[in-house]
């Protein structure tokens, strides 16, 4: 299902993909070649997140539910935009991904996930989707060597087990996903910023839909 165009042919482009997939370079890349406004994820100002990672039982409820209201603040003021946009991490991934993640392995209670998810399905329904989602797909190994070179304290100690499970729900999610269309790149084996010929290739492959 494809949305309306945004206001005046301006686009809203979402970037999705697990930690340490690339989003906020290809952000930083995107803002660089087209002019595209860039909007990063929140992480840092998320009071939360180093008890989160200490204590995912404990704190889950209470990182996850800033990340969501945050998320949807941003989103809004997306809709209201003047020029294309494009976003670090949709609201999407934080309901569909990292809260259902928690619950699955039982670091969310029963009852606090169905207020999340109670929560975010209303958001849901109040917000207008991207007009495109670039969905960044990487391995574990991946993931795990970009973890270590940006170096965030709070993320060295992530079990793979953990990453493993967040790209599975990952790749189910962007199976179902059907707000907007969808461009996948395989951001372990194709590299658009050291290499020519896939810069190339994803530039035409984005500008397909501008």
């Amino acid at each position: 299902m494809s949305p309306p165009a945004g206001p005046s042919g301006h686009k809203f482009i979402a970037i999705a993909g697990n930690m340490g997939a690339g989003k906020t370079s290809m952000v930083e890349f995107l803002h660089r070649t087209y002019g595209f406004h860039p909007v990063y994820e929140p992480f840092m100002d998320n009071p939360y997140l180093d008890d989160f990672y200490t204590d995912m039982k404990a704190y889950g409820f209470h990182s996850q539910l800033y990340f969501l209201t945050h998320k949807f603040r941003l989103h809004m003021q997306l809709q209201a935009r003047t020029q294309t946009v494009i976003q670090d991490r949709s609201i999407y991934e934080d309901a569909e991904i990292f809260c259902t993640n928690l619950y699955r392995s039982k670091k969310l209670s029963e009852r606090d996930y169905r207020t999340y998810m109670e929560l975010y399905r209303a958001m849901h329904q109040a917000l207008s989707p991207p007009d495109l989602m670039i969905y960044l797909r990487c391995s574990v190994r991946g993931i795990r060597r970009r973890i270590r070179q940006r170096g965030r304290p709070s993320e060295q100690e992530i079990p793979a087990a953990y990453l493993r499970q967040l790209n599975g729900l990952y790749e189910d999610w962007i199976g179902r996903y059907d707000l907007s269309p969808v461009l996948v790149w395989e951001s372990d084996s194709q590299d658009y910023l050291t290499d020519l010929v896939d810069r190339i290739e994803f530039q035409r492959s984005i500008e397909r839909f501008l």
